[in-house]
């Protein structure tokens, strides 16, 4: 069966997304898609040790962070269009995986997003106690409770970020520059003060390098799998290619730029941190503690609220994505056609914003919050996915001008590859042999089952809403699944 690729007259009525991240905003929103600085990143030193956390630091980027970033970047200067993964998965393996890359990717997205929220409102609640998770019920359904904390998700997060969102991508992008400043300033600070004592002290950061009783290859099995998780979100910006000007110059060195600032920010921190000790209790936010006790409360205050802008970073970078993803499904009939449409004063996809950010404000409820187990199999089914249409890619259009191609040939694409499969096969294992491994298996398989069974139904949609354009062009060398 042929393939019609879209045309500019088949698309749904609203203006085409437009080219406005600049070089700056773009390293902004690799930054925060993938890591938001070190918040969070406390715990790795008490489950696998000092120095076995700071190894994994420097080690996964090599075998994870790397490639991730290599096949994006390949693929997103190959074909920079909004879609991302749903474009390259289509022309690389055919409708039905471009498809599933589409779909799932913004079904993932319900789950990952609505941590964000909860996030923000569990740092607030370190200097607010009142919006401490379930402290205050405004009301409750059945065992869906609404607490002070999920509204102060709503009202801080997913409704100033959904308009500033539709105010476009330069403002999404350009915010992305205030919120890195303020986030990382007083991380920065904290840095300095803790890397001053630990030399004054001559203490060795990397010491112990296990936690005691346990092994080097126990330890390495605990860490790899949190600091991989620190690593993903690399390809968050194939859906809003796009809307990057000159992307084949931009991605490739901003890419670059973002490795070299979120493996520093992990590193260095970390690092100055172990000049205070009681790393063996440390968990998610202490941080804060760390700062007051190298700087005092001031400076507490300010890394919690630094961990406040972080999260705000990664939600609205993430939901540009995101939104991007639908809106793209709707463009090609494989979503309702409301989705598809923009804001005319804005030229934003304002419909698949609003519906994303009222899919997570749903999915932030704490009744929904054991579904988030179901990530770690969603992103990286779908970073194999990406890797097989970049495979399929070379193999069926290879005069494709790829000026991000990864060196090597064959042989430089295995180098980079096998590590990469490797090791998120061992992050999948890693979640499946936890206590509640076959709970996010089944829902993984349940969602898989599902996004199968609808391709069916909606792809005879699409084809008759294809067929009410009969001057459409069919391109006879593309071959559909």
């Amino acid at each position: 069966m042929l393939e019609v690729p879209m045309t500019q007259s088949m698309a749904l009525p609203g203006k085409t997304l437009t080219r406005q991240i600049a070089f700056l905003p773009l390293v902004g929103l690799i930054f925060f898609s993938t890591s938001g600085g070190p918040y969070g990143l406390e715990p790795l030193m008490a489950t696998s040790g000092p120095g076995m956390g700071l190894f994994l630091l420097l080690l996964v980027p090599i075998i994870y962070g790397i490639p991730l970033a290599a096949i994006t970047t390949e693929l997103a200067t190959s074909i920079p269009e909004d879609g991302g993964q749903y474009v390259w998965a289509k022309r690389g393996l055919g409708s039905f995986w471009g498809f599933q890359a589409g779909l799932l990717r913004w079904i993932n997205s319900w789950v990952d997003m609505a941590i964000y929220p909860v996030l923000f409102a569990s740092y607030l609640a370190i200097l607010f106690p009142a919006a401490t998770k379930g402290e205050n019920t405004l009301l409750r359904i059945g065992s869906i409770g609404i607490d002070l904390h999920w509204l102060v998700g709503v009202v801080c997060v997913i409704v100033p970020l959904c308009l500033l969102n539709i105010r476009g991508a330069r403002s999404v992008g350009d915010s992305t520059i205030l919120f890195f400043i303020l986030s990382i300033v007083p991380i920065v600070i904290m840095t300095v003060l803790g890397l001053f004592k630990l030399t004054a002290d001559s203490t060795n950061p990397f010491s112990p390098f296990v936690i005691e009783g346990s092994t080097p290859l126990a330890a390495f099995g605990v860490g790899l799998a949190v600091v991989m998780w620190s690593y993903c979100g690399f390809d968050s910006i194939g859906p809003i290619a796009g809307e990057i000007k000159d992307p084949k110059r931009n991605i490739p060195k901003a890419m670059m730029v973002a490795m070299i600032i979120i493996i520093a920010s992990y590193m260095l921190p970390l690092m100055a941190a172990m000049a205070v000790g009681g790393w063996e209790s440390w968990e998610e936010g202490s941080f804060g503690d760390i700062a007051g006790a190298l700087g005092g409360p001031a400076l507490r205050v300010l890394v919690v609220v630094g961990g406040m802008f972080s999260v705000l970073g990664m939600y609205s970078s993430l939901l540009m994505s995101s939104s991007r993803t639908v809106y793209v499904l709707a463009q090609e009939h494989w979503a309702p056609a409301s989705l598809g449409r923009t804001c005319r004063r804005r030229g934003t996809p304002v419909v698949a914003i609003v519906v994303s950010s009222l899919i997570y404000a749903v999915f932030s409820v704490n009744a929904f919050e054991e579904l988030v187990v179901v990530d770690v199999f969603l992103i990286n089914f779908l970073a194999l996915l990406q890797l097989a249409a970049l495979i399929a890619l070379r193999i069926r259009e290879p005069r494709l001008d790829r000026p991000a191609k990864i060196p090597g040939g064959w042989f430089g694409l295995a180098l980079l590859g096998v590590p990469f499969v490797s090791s998120t096969l061992f992050l999948v294992y890693s979640q499946l042999v936890a206590d509640d491994g076959s709970f996010a298996l089944w829902l993984f398989a349940i969602v898989i089952t599902l996004s199968t069974l609808a391709y069916i139904p909606l792809r005879i949609r699409r084809n008759k809403a294809l067929a009410a354009f009969p001057a459409a062009h069919v391109d006879e060398s593309r071959v559909d699944d």
